[in-house]
């Protein structure tokens, strides 16, 4: 069974990731699904952070599909009138919904980052999980991810390379093989996600197409 679901983890994320990159909407459904078998093989391990970390996955997953069908409508509305705005560009066929990180919202995943690292790590400790330290950094540096994911950074790519590569040591440090290969995947995809966003992303805002810069 366990193997069953590490293969199935990883099949499920391999798409999900090629989707993330692509940007496309049933990338949340296919991350529901990632979660629910994700949150089998780490609560079996003991390992409760991480699986805390894929709960945490299922439930967003809904408010990031509404996010990006949002982002996607004012993406779509902007570029109808690409001829009226400097820097817009007519083609939508690849094009990237992206939102600016603001000097606010990049302080604010600062402190809860090193808020939730040091609330977590205290609390799994407690609760056996032979890894607390690095199971804690990886989930909430995770969450963070995931929240810029949802509100579609750029950004958020560097954090999952950070992310991934710890999540591959500690998958293998607990002898999860086949998701240690997924994070691996996953390494090498958020570093080519990071510049194919950079190559044909656009901003929006509430009133829709703002440009490249």
């Amino acid at each position: 069974m366990d193997v069953f679901m590490e293969i199935f983890t990883l099949v499920t994320g391999v798409i999900y990731v090629v989707l993330e990159i692509r940007q496309k909407n049933f990338m949340w459904i296919v991350g529901m699904a990632n979660a629910l078998a994700a949150m089998y093989m780490f609560f079996s391990k003991d390992l409760y952070a991480s699986f805390g970390l894929n709960t945490y996955y299922f439930a967003i997953a809904f408010w990031g599909l509404y996010q990006w069908r949002r982002d996607a409508r004012r993406l779509k509305a902007g570029l109808g009138v690409s001829g009226k705005r400097e820097g817009a560009v007519s083609d939508s066929s690849d094009a990237i919904h992206l939102n600016r990180l603001g000097w606010k919202t990049l302080a604010g995943c600062a402190v809860a980052f090193c808020l939730g690292l040091a609330v977590l790590r205290f609390a799994i400790a407690g609760l056996g999980d032979p890894m607390s330290g690095l199971d804690a950094g990886v989930a909430v540096l995770s969450a963070v991810a995931t929240y810029m994911l949802g509100r579609s950074y750029r950004e958020q790519w560097l954090l999952w390379i950070v992310a991934d590569v710890l999540s591959a040591l500690l998958c293998l440090s607990q002898g999860m093989y086949w998701m240690m290969a997924m994070y691996a995947v996953y390494t090498a995809s958020a570093a080519y996600g990071y510049f194919y966003w950079g190559k044909h992303g656009v901003y929006v805002d509430e009133s829709g197409y703002v440009g490249r810069q």
